[in-house]
């Protein structure tokens, strides 16, 4: 007993390691430590870990030094050593008692150590390998157990929950470094106002994801948009630009015929060439010139247009590409389409301007011509003025009176008119919409008394030395204006759904929060993040997406109240700034109607969708009083709310990505529970209705916390199972509640059935099989008197393995039923196929049973569906008379409940129910 007691001890000393922030070795060394003093007979403990070229080479180990050999200098080679090989291949567990009688260990182990008996064990979890564990002896056998090895098998699985929780942290890390480093991205592109600004930024993280800074950019003219051409190179490149453009203008790059260039626009996707001129498709000689081996060649994608590439090369003898992961290639990519959003803004702006400085260059080329012409005109009579009817601008003279004394065909034509005699004699205020001002940009009248916008010069007719009235030359520069507005809307609007973008949300937000700030007011930042948007891309394409984000866009603009701003940062990510809110219901409200916007599903062409959102919340001041603080917390809120997929939100609180500190404070002290004698079994009596006898019981695990009294299980099983504290606790459970049932049997009480509840985690551990028999085998319970109860999103979450698991387990006797039945997101028809005995009806479907038609409906139906499969029906919850007498009536006598008694201690149920 007391070496059990030290089992548990150690099984949860290490779980606790597990869930602290130690490094992986340090916890393996203490899982070395604890196989080595709990068997004693063993000489060496060893782990080892897979390598990339095929073996396992030592990592950690008990002595860590052999025969002059540190742990580290040990390799496992599969190819001489057969025994490793089929551990690896059946993952399971081999035992030689000795190893003169078998051939599959490594002979030049065996001789060089004096080895006499040898346990492998596979360190896995859910059929993933992560490595192997040796057990040896230095000349004298280990005679190890069943008992021993199914230990060390407990062991080992910690070590596999070790391992996998620092891939999972190591992969989280990741997520996040991945995450924040779009963030950084996607704001300092933000703040970005010109393209060398925006490329520097690209340059720079791109860089530092691919640890490589020979990196350019190649862009589409933007006035043929036709030719690709060299644009800007980075500046910690190891060319200068200037060597980088003159070498480009020296062997003159046909870029529009380049196969490589060609493939990446075409596609629309990144190419890879680790090896150049392994490689049919680059330019050899081009490369030749520029030193290149190996290239990476991303699109850079704008509304599903190419506008340019990025070429990253390396230019050394290394393989800095033939090892890269997708992981880096698809972050590459992410930074490059967060650029391209800001190019493509930058580029229609500079292509504009420069449509913009060729007219306004033509413009004053004419009026110099104009100036000139008017000059000569002075000189001559005022007859001459006539030929100023061939101009292509507007043209019209005052007198001294400002009266119209002529204009030329193009200026009638642009003011509406017929003919210059409708306005000769009129008074200029027929034409100028306001008082006359010596300005540009004015709007002048047509005939119909509408208006348009004008760029024009009035210029003085001089006779001699006298000025006898002026000429006015004007341009209709409506569709120049039309474009700067266009200029002006692409800089703060999402092309894609008309929403604000990022600098206009910026802005309003900074507007609302000085006015919070002036009239003590409040407002609120809801993040939104659409549930599996990467789905719909992936499945129907990116023209789909985009037809799904304009809906989402509208139907978020008409669920707002006036006042409010709805935004897209991008991608899948859209913000609303509620100003001027009163408090949180008032935010509840408007996030409820967001939340029933998504109740319809989303027609995209032939293809009806159904969408939900994540939402997270910040409010002003409570979380934050900068724009980029409340932001971010609501970011942070999301992602809380991504814990629950669909149509789920989140206030922000502080710590809300750490576990509180009662979570922590009652983990700590979960731990020390099973050490401390501080779990208790209670046992719930099912009840045999027609003989008026008690079949079974069921255990039930309560936690009596030595300061807080009884704690209920919905509070602590949830940590247990989250830090595998679990399986030792389930372990203690099976094995008590055993040795319960075989007391009062031996006591000469004839109770026969034993229910307990398997966790998700014990049914993943691979020693679950052995740990059960072992147990039933220690106790001397016959398996047909234990009846284990999971749940159906237990037995769906992984079927092959799961289906495994219980014929084995039925395979030994013993019983097994579906605990919940009809609550979880099984299908009826695989039940045929599963080797069960029992449904149990949950209590949920008994409680209205007697007043709700559609849960008699389903409770019908359950025990009709196991009378047809020949299966035992037993219905959880019954605390009523008439509960009673629904049941009976349809031939379910087996019952659970308060109507029949709570869970109670063993000496209880043996007082009140059991006799001789």
């Amino acid at each position: 007993m007391l070496k059990e007691q030290m089992r548990y001890s150690r099984l949860a000393n290490l779980t606790k390691l597990i869930n602290t922030k130690l490094e992986l070795r340090e916890v393996l060394e203490h899982v070395t430590t604890a196989i080595s003093e709990e068997i004693v007979r063993c000489n060496s403990v060893g782990i080892y870990l897979p390598q990339e070229d095929g073996t396992f080479r030592g990592y950690v180990g008990k002595p860590s030094v052999i025969n002059g050999w540190t742990i580290d200098m040990h390799v496992i080679d599969t190819e001489m050593d057969l025994l490793a090989k089929e551990v690896i291949e059946t993952k399971r567990t081999i035992y030689i008692p000795d190893t003169s009688k078998d051939s599959r260990p490594d002979p030049r182990a065996v001789q060089g150590f004096q080895i006499k008996s040898l346990l492998v064990l596979p360190i896995s979890f859910e059929q993933e390998l992560f490595g192997l564990v040796f057990l040896f002896d230095y000349g004298i056998p280990m005679n190890l157990t069943n008992s021993e090895i199914q230990t060390v098998e407990a062991y080992v699985n910690m070590a596999a929950v070790a391992i996998q929780n620092a891939k999972n942290m190591t992969h989280m890390e990741n997520l996040i470094y991945e995450k924040q480093l779009l963030l950084d991205v996607t704001r300092d592109l933000a703040m970005c106002s010109t393209m060398q600004e925006s490329l520097d930024s690209c340059f720079f993280y791109l860089g530092k994801v691919l640890d490589n800074y020979n990196i350019g950019v190649h862009l589409l003219d933007p006035i043929t948009e036709t030719q690709i051409r060299p644009a800007k190179l980075s500046k910690n490149s190891d060319w200068t630009e200037e060597d980088w453009m003159q070498q480009h203008n020296k062997i003159r790059i046909d870029e529009s015929n380049d196969p490589v260039i060609q493939e990446v626009i075409r596609t629309k996707k990144a190419v890879l060439i680790p090896d150049v001129f392994a490689d049919s498709r680059p330019n050899h000689e081009v490369c030749r010139n520029f030193g290149i081996k190996g290239m990476l060649i991303f699109p850079i994608l704008s509304l599903g247009e190419v506008l340019g590439v990025i070429p990253v090369v390396n230019l050394d003898d290394n393989e800095t590409f033939a090892n890269i992961s997708e992981t880096k290639m698809q972050l590459a990519q992410s930074i490059v389409d967060a650029t391209a959003s800001t190019l493509s803004n930058l580029l229609y702006m500079e292509k504009q301007e420069i449509i913009i400085k060729e007219r306004t260059s033509e413009i004053t080329f004419k009026n110099r011509e104009l100036e000139r012409v008017i000059t000569e005109l002075q000189q001559l009579s005022r007859e001459k003025e006539l030929i100023l009817n061939s101009a292509g601008e507007g043209i019209f003279g005052l007198d001294l009176d400002r009266s119209i004394t002529f204009c030329n065909p193009a200026g009638i034509a642009m003011l509406g008119y017929e003919s210059s005699s409708e306005l000769i004699g009129q008074p200029s205020r027929l034409i100028f919409n306001v008082k006359h001002r010596e300005s540009e940009d004015e709007k002048f009248l047509r005939k119909d008394n509408t208006s348009f916008t004008v760029e024009y010069v009035i210029s003085s007719i001089r006779e001699g030395d006298e000025i006898v009235g002026e000429v006015v030359t004007f341009k209709d520069i409506t569709q120049r204006k039309q474009m700067e507005e266009e200029i002006k809307y692409r800089a703060y609007f999402d092309s894609l759904t008309d929403l604000p973008n990022r600098l206009l949300l910026k802005d309003r937000l900074s507007q609302g929060l000085t006015q919070a700030q002036i009239n003590g007011e409040k407002l609120a930042v809801l993040y939104l993040d659409l549930d599996r948007f990467k789905f719909i891309n992936d499945s129907l394409g990116h023209s789909y997406g985009d037809l799904l984000l304009r809906d989402v866009a509208k139907r978020l603009s008409d669920c707002v109240p006036k006042g409010a701003t709805v935004s897209r940062q991008g991608g899948d990510e859209f913000t609303i700034f509620l100003p001027n809110i009163r408090n949180e219901i008032e935010v509840q409200k408007v996030v409820q109607l967001v939340i029933d916007s998504f109740t319809d599903p989303f027609q995209l062409l032939e293809n009806e969708i159904y969408m939900k959102a994540s939402i997270g919340i910040s409010l002003y001041p409570d979380n934050g009083d900068t724009t980029e603080t409340l932001i971010k917390n609501a970011d942070t809120a999301m992602y809380k709310s991504k814990e629950i997929s669909g149509n789920s939100y989140h206030f922000f609180k502080e710590g809300m990505d750490t576990r509180t500190f009662e979570r922590v404070k009652l983990e700590n002290d979960l731990y020390k529970a099973l050490d401390q004698n501080e779990l208790e079994i209670y046992y719930q009596p099912q009840y045999n209705n027609k003989t008026s006898r008690i079949v079974g019981v069921e255990a039930l695990l309560r936690w009596n916390h030595p300061k807080q009294g009884m704690i209920a299980p919905d509070a602590f099983i949830p940590i247990a199972e989250e830090t595998a504290l679990i399986v030792p606790i389930g372990e203690w459970v099976l094995r008590e509640s055993c040795k319960q049932l075989k007391a009062w049997q031996n006591q000469g009480f004839p109770l026969e059935s034993m229910s307990v509840n398997l966790s998700v985690r014990q049914f993943e551990q691979n020693n679950l099989f052995t740990m059960v028999s072992s147990v039933l085998s220690e106790v001397g319970l016959p398996p047909e008197q234990l009846e284990l109860e999971l749940t159906e999103n237990l037995i769906i979450k992984n079927r092959e393995l799961t289906l495994k698991t219980m014929k084995d387990l039925k395979g030994l006797g013993i019983r097994i039923a579906i605990d919940d039945f009809g609550t979880g997101y099984s299908s009826l028809g695989y039940l045929k196929s599963l080797p069960i005995d029992t449904l149990k009806i949950d209590k949920s479907f008994i409680q209205d049973i007697t007043n709700d038609d559609d849960n008699a409906a389903i409770t019908d139906t359950i025990i009709t569906l196991a009378q047809n499969l020949n299966l035992n029906v037993i219905a959880e919850g019954v605390e009523t008379k008439q509960h009673v007498e629904f049941l009976s009536a349809r031939d379910c006598y087996l019952m659970q409940g308060y109507f029949f008694s709570r869970p109670m201690k063993a000496m209880d149920i043996a007082k009140q129910f059991l006799t001789v």
